[in-house]
């Protein structure tokens, strides 16, 4: 920008008295525009130097779409108008993801005790700028066995598919500046019988772990984070022994990061979920999940889990907010890493 000497120069030789009112004026007006001028410079100047807001998950965002989902799905077992129904949500949401063919639609065929079943991932990528993939994964259905019952699966699938949803929001607004991140919405997490065991359960993550590990995906993968019950109100994210050493070690750092290290590690137990087709096959991994979700009854020795009581209520935006600060900023922490 030139420097304004014009401002200074106010003095001038006055040959004509008889106007000397109306140059006044005119001169005044002169610096009042002049004055004018460089305001609004110097306000677009501090605009444009402004930096660029950080994404922000939104809690109550992710609390609206996880009523969402169950208004239009609350059940999504294998086979039932709410599992279709839960993937059409998908395919609305992800419809300018779809349009880049940045949708993947992996639909295949598990053999379960109840026979064949057609299931579904759904993977949404984000291309980032370094090489490598960050993979953020949530299992959506319901389960099989409790098609008989009102089982609606708020915290217990839903909720979760929500979070992944609002973070895929943010990344639409703010692609990735470092590895590329990948959401997996996959399916078949719980066992077909009631009866889990490694041959019933995780057939989604199972297959995608297999696929991945054949076409090369897997090599690509720095981090892998799941995301299960972790809507709860009563949150408290578990030290799950069987994750990855350095991701648990991130996570303690990002919880201090973003100031909810009270809700992490209450509790220290192995836990069965989708991460652990993919610790098999050496990728780093990171179960995020509260198991302990709601007072454990006689009635209910796993308190809300698997009945009729994971519902809404048992839920909020404040504990999605946590759950979202926390993969935000494991996203930032695992990017900085060497």
């Amino acid at each position: 920008m030139p420097p304004l000497t014009f401002l200074a120069q106010s003095s001038f030789q006055n040959c004509h008295p008889e106007r000397s009112g109306s140059r006044s004026l005119r001169t005044t007006q002169s610096k009042d525009l002049l004055l004018l001028l460089l305001v609004l410079l110097l306000a677009r100047i501090n605009i444009n130097a402004q930096p660029t807001a950080a994404p922000h998950f939104s809690g109550q965002a992710a609390y609206t779409l996880t009523k969402q989902l169950l208004d239009v799905a609350p059940k999504r077992f294998n086979g039932s108008p709410g599992h279709a129904k839960a993937e059409d949500f998908f395919k609305q949401h992800f419809a300018p993801e779809a349009a880049k063919g940045n949708f993947i639609i992996d639909t295949f065929t598990a053999t379960t005790p109840a026979g064949l079943q057609t299931m579904t991932n759904y993977i949404v990528k984000y291309p980032g700028k370094k090489d490598g993939i960050i993979v953020l994964a949530s299992h959506y259905e319901t389960n099989y066995y409790l098609r008989d019952i009102n089982f609606y699966g708020a915290n217990d699938g839903a909720a979760t598919s929500a979070l992944l949803i609002e973070i895929g929001n943010i990344l639409r607004a703010h692609p990735p500046e470092g590895y590329s991140v990948w959401l997996v919405f996959d399916d078949g997490e719980e066992s077909v019988s009631g009866k889990w065991s490694s041959a019933d359960s995780l057939y989604g993550t199972r297959h995608l772990a297999a696929k991945w590990s054949q076409d090369g995906t897997l090599a690509k993968i720095k981090a892998l984070l799941v995301a299960d019950m972790i809507a709860d109100k009563d949150l408290n994210i578990d030290y799950v022994e069987n994750s990855t050493p350095w991701l648990l070690d991130l996570l303690k750092v990002a919880a201090k990061n973003t100031g909810h290290s009270a809700n992490i590690f209450k509790y220290r137990e192995a836990e069965e979920d989708d991460h652990l087709p993919f610790a098999q096959r050496g990728v780093p991994v990171l179960d995020v999940i509260d198991a302990h979700y709601g007072p454990t009854t006689d009635a209910m020795p796993d308190g809300f889990h698997h009945t009729d009581k994971d519902t809404l209520d048992k839920i909020s935006a404040h504990s999605l907010q946590i759950s979202g600060d926390i993969f935000l900023e494991m996203i930032r922490l695992i990017n900085q890493r060497p």
